[in-house]
């Protein structure tokens, strides 16, 4: 399927995970496709990796004015760079809050203050943006990371409704667990790993972790022409963690 052919796309954080898997089937359907990472090395054509830290306004608007230039503009942002936190309320120093905010919410901030111009002359201008089954759904000892992933669903809305006149369409997807680095890096660090990825399968009622390919479907989609009427919405792709409440008991 080539329906993306002659749409350009940049994606945040899309060396690895979620990022990837995003950057590879935009490229796939047809766009052609910059990567912002801070370490692109690994990137492999069609895909092209520029250098950037979503902290560092500088190096956005750098690194989003290179790839516009390759790419002959701009007309789909991806925010998908992000850092994890685990910890409550009580937990996390001041240092790792400001840390957070900084490239969860901040970082998205920036890029797309950088590609808004490139995305203003496109006809298909789109803004999909990372969230997190923690948006809407209370999971313990992620209380920072929930504080950044509710900043980014509700600065969605906003940017939805500022720019929706000026032709950029802005949403997000919010995943559950999904099997990425830093989920494994957690398993890594469990006590009993085996145990502790079956207890991460069982909180998702379809009994299984979200795969980067189902995220990045998802992501495409709201990205694409298909989804011409489609802003200031977020779609779960969550195995229904999000929505569905069943029966310990409950049989096929």
């Amino acid at each position: 399927m080539t329906d993306l052919e002659g749409l350009a796309a940049v994606v945040t954080g899309g060396a690895s995970g979620i990022g990837l898997a995003t950057a590879s089937l935009l490229a796939e359907r047809g766009a052609r496709v910059a990567v912002l990472d801070l370490d692109p090395a690994s990137l492999k054509e069609p895909l092209v990796g520029f250098t950037a830290d979503v902290s560092d306004d500088t190096s956005v608007r750098a690194a989003v004015a290179a790839a516009a230039e390759v790419l002959g503009g701009i007309d789909i942002l991806v925010n998908c760079a992000g850092i994890g936190a685990i910890g409550t309320v009580a937990d996390n120093p001041d240092e790792q809050w400001h840390r957070v905010l900084d490239v969860n919410v901040l970082g998205l901030v920036r890029t797309s203050r950088a590609a808004l111009p490139y995305l203003r002359r496109s006809a298909h201008a789109s803004v999909v943006n990372i969230g997190s089954i923690v948006t809407t759904t209370g999971l313990p000892q992620r209380a920072l990371y929930a504080a950044s992933k509710g900043a980014v669903f509700s600065l969605t809305l906003a940017m939805a409704a500022d720019h929706v006149r000026e032709g950029v369409r802005v949403n997000c997807v919010n995943p559950g667990t999904v099997d990425t680095p830093w989920v494994g890096r957690l398993l890594e660090a469990a006590h009993d790993q085996a145990a502790e990825r079956a207890a991460l399968n069982a909180r998702q009622p379809t009994g299984r972790l979200v795969t980067a390919e189902e995220v990045a479907a998802a992501i495409v989609y709201l990205a694409s022409p298909a989804a011409a009427s489609v802003t200031g919405t977020a779609l779960a792709v969550d195995g229904g963690m999000a929505g569905l409440r069943l029966r310990a008991d409950a049989k096929p």
